[in-house]
């Protein structure tokens, strides 16, 4: 099973202690660590994935919608834009992905606090990492906010690198959310509640020409 390279100084660690106590204190005391390293390879899990051939804009994360609406973005757009929030539990694939293909314009990481990730409000107080990417006419912010167990943002890409639609950009660590703002006019295809798959499900259509 592919993981993502964030994952590895974990999951040796891990099993490296799962071997020390088995060998000190014998398979029963082995089993927890052992169940350990299971998770942290399950937790950094990385899949292919194959974005949909159609038009439109892929989810850059799995997990659930739990914003859609329509509002304005001020720091980076500077204008209006649709939002989609997309809460990562610690069971879901935690690997991101670029929603449309285009040229990152800047990468800004935010120090902050590690409060619940699914409140509307957390990127405000969360570490978060934003990346504006410009894709064709259109520019579009992806947005990285650390949650309550999760205690790092991770983004791989800086300003002047070009992103495929759907090519892994970063990951967060252990429970998260992924803010997107799209186009004002843009058309939501997802829903409050609606499963999504980064780098597979389409979760808008631009706004017609």
């Amino acid at each position: 099973m592919k993981i993502a390279p964030e994952g590895y100084p974990f999951v040796i660690i891990s099993a490296v202690a799962t071997v020390a106590i088995y060998l000190v204190f014998g398979a029963v005391a082995g089993i927890v660590p052992l169940i350990g390293t299971f998770f942290m390879f399950y937790f950094f899990r990385d899949p292919e994935r194959t974005p949909d051939a159609g038009e439109g804009y892929l989810s850059p994360a799995d997990g659930r919608v739990i914003i859609v609406k329509e509002t304005s973005e001020d720091t980076f757009l500077k204008g209006d834009a649709l939002l989609i929030s997309i809460f990562m539990s610690p069971l879901n694939v935690h690997v991101n992905r670029a929603p449309c293909e285009g040229e990152v314009v800047s990468v800004r990481h935010t120090p902050g606090g590690f409060s619940a990730a699914y409140k509307e409000d957390a990127f405000l107080r969360n570490e978060n990492t934003a990346m504006l990417l410009k894709c064709g006419d259109e520019s579009i912010l992806v947005r990285q906010v650390a949650g309550f167990l999760a205690r790092r943002t991770v983004c791989r890409v800086k300003e002047g690198d070009v992103l495929k639609r759907g090519e892994r950009f970063g990951m967060i660590k252990f429970g998260s959310r992924l803010d997107v703002y799209l186009p004002a006019g843009t058309y939501a295809k997802v829903k409050v509640g609606d499963r999504v798959k980064a780098g597979e499900t389409v979760i808008a259509k631009p706004p017609a020409p």
